[in-house]
């Protein structure tokens, strides 16, 4: 779900329904034309009536001879968000087993003219009435701008599938306030409760596309746990699913007043539940800050609301400070009347200063903690929505292990951590902007992908309030022909028609899952083969991704408890800063230098190991300037890493595999007007 993306954010435009509402089961049914399939493509047994594809020819399937696949990856989609929110914010469902006409029906409010479709209404979807007839006219939705209404219909999705995509990230998606502020719900407002709940329709889900192939592990749509395992879906030619989680409280980690209403025991309990319901990637933090991390601010108006949730939900605005890097959250809107009416009596929004766009809050210790839980169970952590602190702190973090599993689905970040992203082995995805826009940002990112050998994915967020590129019109210079070949050239594509509705990606813009092949057709034709082919790499990278992820190995830690020595040590009658102090596993003690620049800080291994890595744990008194040497005989040194950007907090040095007994940090200028000071220093290799 995203945040930025045309105002169109869900907390934005529903806070003030507060306002409006208080003036105010079994199997697949093959139809009679039932028949054998002409290709293993087609079901032997699809519910009649239901949509149609308009997709002809064998899916693309099979690997290369290096073994890798090919394919899009939606890194970011919400097939089940109807189930989330109390089940009335997203009408309609992905399937239904009473058929098309039950799956594509509008929430019983928005019946007879939608006036009382608050949510859509406020989210500029309808300008206070719609047609909520779904099935089989579709005169009002889904659109590319109705953020209330289903959009990934399973034969919808299939259509996506048989266009190339190959990998999907299916976001199991809540908000806890949201929920509870709308007038309309028929469930409970939980976040974990409805996690659950949309894992079970997801496997579902499954299970009606089974049915209607023959049987279990016949359809094209797989729910995948590992990468080998989604690696043999893929060369299949069938659709790798992958469960993600995008909540404000996972685990119940919210804060009120900023006292953490979870523990690490939760956090183990969840990360342990989340694992079992298949869930291989998730993002602890979103919309509000909570127990495990800050958020990157909502901007303008948008975000404005949104801090007004924060404080109905956490009891504490957002707090704002100078940033001290390149990276920037976004800048939060003047207050606003309509917000100022959500709060309580003798609250006031706060105001911000422009040069203060970066959230005080980032990584908390539980949310380290949460990183770490991941890392042991080889999930992949999301960092956007993350704020600009706790993402730099989570890279730390990832850096610090070697651990690949970071994953950015937004776009939400400039080059410099789009390249530490490469570095450690990760994957990024591009939101789904109108064609052109998509191609410049694909543009801007380039030279990083084929410096890193990557594949690029997007992630269509569809289902997830954030608005799509709408119509381009049928003159456009990259309008549609239609039918059109897919990017592989091995199916051909059609209008695509739901009943009695034809769609255009022309007319219509990106309205639902179905549309997404014609849209990869608009990018190519706005921007050339060039950007569709790191899409068609997409599934390897990602699945490169996530194989490293697995059998990631942070390597043997070498340096705790040996021998430490140091040009100096600063001296002070009541605590050690001798150099042991920072190999000896306590964050508590540290290693300080003399105030001058020129100092270095030595282990001894003991005897030669492969080294390839060196962390360093700063206390306040950090460096700006400093190298990593090593040495066989603790005489001849030899740099092997260095840096004139030493910002502090937790700075990893990785560099190609050596052999050496002594390893070195040399300093040659301080961030401080203080001496070098490390809690601790790791030396990892094998």
């Amino acid at each position: 779900m995203t945040g930025n993306h045309r105002a169109r954010n869900v907390l934005a435009r529903l806070l003030p329904l507060l306002l409006l509402a208080a003036a105010l089961a079994a199997g697949a049914v093959p139809g009679p034309t039932a028949r054998a399939a002409d290709g293993w493509w087609n079901p032997t047994a699809r519910p009649v009536p239901d949509s149609q594809i308009d997709v002809t020819g064998e899916p693309l399937h099979g690997t290369a001879p290096d073994g890798s696949v090919r394919g899009f990856v939606d890194a970011h989609n919400h097939l089940m968000s109807a189930e989330g929110f109390g089940g009335r914010v997203i009408c309609g469902s992905a399937f239904s087993e009473q058929g098309v006409a039950d799956a594509l029906k509008d929430c019983p409010e928005h019946y007879p003219d939608g006036s009382l479709a608050l949510f859509e209404n406020v989210t500029g979807g309808a300008d206070g009435h719609h047609d909520p007839v779904g099935w089989p006219t579709f005169a009002d939705w889904p659109a590319h701008d109705s953020l209330s209404h289903q959009q990934d219909y399973y034969a919808w999705l299939e259509r996506a599938w048989r266009g190339g995509e190959r990998i999907l990230v299916n976001d199991l998606v809540t908000n806890g306030l949201l929920c509870s502020i709308y007038p309309y719900k028929d469930r409970p407002c939980d976040e974990m409760e409805a996690i659950r709940t949309e894992a079970k329709k997801s496997y579902q889900l499954q299970d009606y596309v089974d049915r209607m192939y023959g049987g279990p592990g016949k359809g094209w749509f797989r729910i995948v746990t590992d990468s080998d395992q989604a690696r043999r879906v893929v060369a299949q030619g069938k659709l790798a699913v992958v469960l993600g989680v995008e909540t404000s409280e996972p685990f119940g980690c919210k804060q009120v007043l900023d006292v953490p209403q979870c523990d690490r025991a939760a956090i183990d309990r969840g990360l342990d539940e989340l694992y079992a319901l298949g869930v291989r990637s998730m993002f602890l933090c979103h919309k509000f800050d909570n127990a495990l991390c800050g958020v990157r601010f909502d901007e303008g108006t948008t975000g404005v609301a949104v801090n007004a949730g924060q404080f109905l939900s956490t009891g504490t605005f957002w707090a704002t400070e100078p940033c001290t890097g390149p990276q920037h959250d976004n800048p939060i809107g003047l207050p606003t009347a309509q917000a100022q009416g959500l709060l309580p009596a003798g609250v006031s929004l706060p105001a911000y200063a422009a040069a203060a766009q970066c959230n005080t809050r980032g990584l908390t210790d539980l949310g380290a903690y949460a990183i770490d839980g991941m890392v042991k169970r080889h999930m992949m952590l999301e960092v956007d929505h993350m704020s600009v602190k706790a993402a730099r702190s989570a890279f730390e973090i990832l850096e610090s292990k070697g651990y690949p599993g970071v994953l950015s689905s937004h776009s939400w970040m400039d080059l410099d951590w789009t390249e530490r992203l490469y570095k450690l082995g990760g994957f990024a995805a591009q939101y789904p902007h109108d064609a052109n826009a998509f191609v410049a940002e694909a543009n801007r990112t380039k030279a990083l992908r084929e410096q890193y050998g990557v594949g690029y994915g997007y992630g269509s967020d569809l289902n997830g309030v954030g608005g799509w590129p709408g119509p381009v019109g049928a003159g456009a210079p990259n309008a549609v022909t239609y039918p059109f070949r897919s990017a592989d050239g091995g199916s051909l594509l059609d209008r695509q028609v739901t009943g009695s509705r034809t769609w255009d990606v022309n007319t219509d813009g990106l309205a639902h899952a179905g549309l997404l092949p014609d849209w990869i057709e608009q990018i190519r034709l706005s921007g050339g083969q060039g950007v569709v082919d790191d899409l068609m790499k997409g599934a390897q990278s990602y699945l490169t991704t996530w194989r490293a992820t697995e059998v990631h190995d942070a390597g043997r830690e070498l340096a705790t408890g040996a021998a430490a020595s140091a040009s100096s040590a600063e001296w002070n009658p009541f605590v050690s800063y001798q150099p042991g102090r920072a190999v000896d596993g306590d964050r508590g003690t540290r290693w300080a230098s003399d105030w001058s620049d020129d100092q270095w800080f030595a282990v001894d291994l003991g005897t030669a190991r492969v080294v390839d890595r060196v962390t360093l744990d700063w206390e306040r008194a950090y460096a700006r300037s400093y190298r990593i040497e090593v040495s066989t005989n603790g005489t001849d040194w030899r740099t092997v890493w260095s840096t004139s950007a030493g910002d502090g907090g937790l700075d990893t040095a990785a560099f190609t595999p050596t052999s050496a007994r002594w390893v070195r940090f040399h300093g040659t200028a301080r961030a401080t007007q203080w001496g070098y000071s490390l809690n601790e220093v790791s030396v990892h290799g094998a």
